[in-house]
């Protein structure tokens, strides 16, 4: 789990130690690690890992993955902040910023991991990216466009793949309950929440438990013929 300390990973964490994965962690808070312990899980925390925009990182979770336990059977991770705006009042430096994180960081982490999967034949590498993906999304065009490259190249990399016994997959997601997204969309109050809810189908937000758990087939080894195929986690939007 390249990132144990925000977004979905502690919850992710939980339910693997919970079905007897020994695990990996980037950045995992110490109280997590001892929760997990206490489960009956063996785990190895990375602290230096949390920045994917820096190869090492990603290089650094599979060594020591590879160290502890010799082989690596499932990765699940991805990056990049939300940045929203018009195109037209778009800048340079913004759009840097955004491949960054939402496409380099991913090309990095599949860079790391897939290989060694491949080296040992089997492997689950799950990459999370957004819905934004899936469609034009106003106020978002720099980040749409930068998820959609980080989920077709996790797709064409599948493809290249699948003959070896790996599988990539993506999942993407918008109008999750979390902070980022929650000032991402100037969520203040139950007003503006309630704003924001109208535009989901399901008029509600995702929780990090039930994404948590849609993750598990693509990384607890249930599920073994699946691979190239891109997700959307949004309440019916995508």
């Amino acid at each position: 789990m390249t990132d144990a300390l925000h977004y979905v990973g502690p919850n992710v964490a939980r339910l693997l130690a919970q079905r007897g994965h020994d695990l990996v962690l980037g950045g995992p808070d110490p109280a997590l690690v001892a929760e997990l312990e206490a489960i009956g899980a063996s785990v190895v925390a990375v602290d230096d890992a949390l920045d994917l925009t820096d190869p090492r990182s990603s290089e650094r979770l599979v060594a020591a993955a590879l160290e502890r336990f010799g082989r690596l059977d499932a990765a699940v991770g991805g990056s990049g902040s939300v940045v929203v705006g018009r195109f037209a009042d778009s800048t340079p430096e913004q759009l840097d910023a955004v491949l960054q994180g939402c496409l380099v960081a991913p090309y990095h982490l599949l860079r790391a991991v897939v290989p060694a999967m491949v080296e040992q034949g089997h492997g689950q590498m799950l990459l999370i990216t957004s819905a934004s993906a899936a469609r034009p999304t106003p106020g978002a065009p720099l980040y749409s466009a930068a998820r959609a490259g980080a989920t077709m190249l996790a797709k064409n990399v599948a493809m290249e793949v699948a003959r070896t016994g790996v599988q990539v997959n993506v999942v993407g997601t918008n109008f999750m309950d979390f902070p980022e997204f929650l000032r991402a969309n100037r969520v203040i109050d139950e007003e503006s929440r309630r704003k924001v809810e109208s535009m989901v189908p399901m008029k509600r937000l995702g929780t990090m438990e039930e994404f948590a758990a849609f993750c598990m087939p693509f990384i607890d080894g249930t599920s073994g013929f699946t691979t190239g195929q891109f997700v959307a986690y949004a309440g019916g939007w995508a």
